[in-house]
């Protein structure tokens, strides 16, 4: 049973990695919340209603069972949304092989708790999977991975061996796995990211143009950074892929729900409409709301973020949003370094 693995969650993503995983296991099965849906992938050898077009390789399989689904596996890539990230691991947990790798690739916060996804997975498995608890990040949307489509992300666990283990589980001549021990920059990285893309398309909601969307960016980034830091991140990470590249790619690709969800949001619609819409989870609207309170306990200004959440929780006018960052006083670019450098003199 070695040359099993499993992915839990059958969404866009969790369907595209698995047909990543195929090309490096024999049986790869993917788990599915509703059986109806498990039930249609195994018959169709698609899944229609998340990744349409892409036919599934034999190797997978479908199952709504979590016991089925992880059985003999020592390799397990959760790719649920945050917030049931929590719920499916504890039922999970009595089924996992006791050697096994759990990898996430999900790139969210939880809303109550303000934490990481790797953290609210160790709070919920025995102690001795700790040392093997991975997150995989980066530019990779499931569009394009499902297709193929030359892809580069980065594997992150404090342990170097399990960083290795998930980088040969997925690498293949198209999808390229780095290793970086910096999970916390890793995961802040990859769900921060999303609130700038949000930012993104209501910038090109309101035909602000490219001069706003660079500035938009490079300034969420300083955001994203600021945030990471103080939390215990490398500040090194948020240069490669798990920041700026993912940050890139989901502020300006038109596979970006996040991207999508803020043009709306620039039409006018409201959070609710917006996912009832796309029928998809949007980590970005959720993401905001967590991150909002977690920049308050940590002391961190974050302006495009709490302009963000006031315009989706406080029923702020996108123009009114963007008039507040415009007119902030007046900062230098580089505040930190600034601020050393004239407190030396």
């Amino acid at each position: 049973m070695e040359n099993r693995a499993a992915v839990i969650g059958a969404g866009s993503f969790g369907t595209a990695l698995s047909t990543v995983l195929a090309e490096n296991y024999s049986d790869v099965s993917l788990w599915a919340r509703r059986a109806e849906l498990a039930d249609a992938i195994n018959q169709t050898r698609t899944n229609e209603k998340y990744l349409p077009d892409i036919q599934l390789a034999d190797a997978i399989t479908a199952y709504s069972s979590l016991e089925e689904a992880v059985a003999g596996c020592v390799f397990v890539l959760l790719v649920v949304p945050s917030h049931a990230m929590r719920e499916t691991v504890r039922a999970l947990a009595p089924h996992l092989h006791p050697d096994a790798v759990v990898v996430h690739a999900t790139k969210g916060m939880e809303l109550d708790t303000l934490k990481r996804m790797s953290e609210v997975i160790a709070e919920e498995l025995p102690a001795s999977f700790r040392s093997r608890i991975a997150v995989l990040s980066g530019p990779s949307h499931a569009e394009e991975v499902g297709v193929k489509a030359p892809t580069t992300v980065v594997a992150a666990a404090e342990d170097r061996k399990v960083a290795q283990i998930v980088q040969d589980a997925l690498m293949t001549n198209r999808f390229r796995v780095y290793t970086n021990p910096d999970v916390i920059g890793v995961e802040i990285g990859g769900a921060l990211k999303n609130i700038i893309a949000l930012g993104a398309g209501v910038s090109d909601g309101l035909q602000f143009g490219d001069n706003a969307k660079a500035a938009l960016l490079t300034r969420g980034l300083a955001e994203i950074t600021r945030l990471g830091v103080k939390l215990g991140a490398n500040p090194l990470t948020f240069s490669g892929l798990a920041g700026v590249g993912d940050l890139v790619v989901t502020a300006t690709s038109r596979h970006s729900r996040n991207w999508r969800a803020g043009n709306m949001l620039a039409q006018g619609m409201t959070p609710d409409e917006i996912v009832e819409q796309m029928g998809m989870v949007v980590e970005g609207i959720k993401t905001t709301r967590a991150v909002n309170e977690l920049a308050k306990k940590c002391g961190i200004d974050m302006p495009i973020t709490r302009e963000l959440h006031a315009l989706l929780f406080e029923g702020k006018e996108p123009r009114e949003a963007v008039n507040h960052l415009m007119g902030r006083v007046r900062r230098h670019e580089t505040e930190d370094m600034a601020l050393r450098y004239f407190e030396s003199q």
